[in-house]
């Protein structure tokens, strides 16, 4: 059991921690399993570069319509990632979301910090209870800034109320742990459910 204060307050990233993210999930139906023409789409459009300007909080009506003129020849899979993006979502990653729950359980406040669009996160929000779990969520499309900026982490606290010292930061991603370690909050670099069910153990969160 935790004690009154239920401290660390608990913040986690999304992709690649409690939801599968990938876009080869749309793209391998669009491509009918050709994964050499799918690479070589990825590699030419730059595909991450130009989504992480979404996730900065570009519009995908603007984003579509910029890659589309620069290659017109792949003009309809551009589209298809606005029309099925969903499909790039394969659903939670079960042994967080139980650790999740566990934690809510416990007493502990729920933060999320997540590099996403704010344009698509919010069809799937409602697909997925856990995300009711979380005092505040701060999406990076929505403030217009990603991780690893300082500036992100920043509102995510001004938010929260409290100094990054009394907040546990949970991420995949190696340089948000570090810019996270820099503004002195206590981190986990997710590796796997069960190597941050030991961390957290180990912390006596769990």
């Amino acid at each position: 059991m935790t004690n009154n204060k239920h401290y660390p307050i608990i913040v986690f990233d999304f992709g690649g921690v409690l939801i599968n993210w990938d876009p080869r999930g749309l793209y391998e139906n669009l491509f009918e399993g050709d994964t050499v023409a799918m690479e070589k789409f990825f590699t030419e459009v730059d595909f991450m570069a130009w989504n992480l300007e979404q996730d900065k909080g570009r519009s995908f009506a603007e984003a579509v319509a910029v890659l589309s003129q620069e290659f017109p020849q792949y003009a309809s899979f551009i589209a298809a990632y606005d029309e099925r993006w969903e499909e790039s979502i394969s659903g939670p990653i079960l042994e967080t979301v139980e650790i999740l729950r566990l934690l809510k359980q416990n007493g502990y406040r729920l933060f999320g910090l997540s590099n996403w669009s704010a344009e698509t996160f919010p069809r799937i929000q409602h697909k997925y209870e856990f995300f009711n779990w979380f005092e505040g969520i701060v999406l990076s499309g929505a403030v217009k800034l990603i991780k690893p900026a300082p500036e992100i982490y920043n509102i995510l606290l001004e938010q929260i109320g409290e100094p990054a010292e009394k907040c546990l930061f949970i991420d995949d991603s190696k340089p948000n742990i570090t810019t996270a370690n820099e503004l002195g909050f206590m981190t986990i670099h997710f590796e796997s459910p069960s190597q941050l069910k030991t961390e957290l153990s180990m912390r006596g969160v769990l």
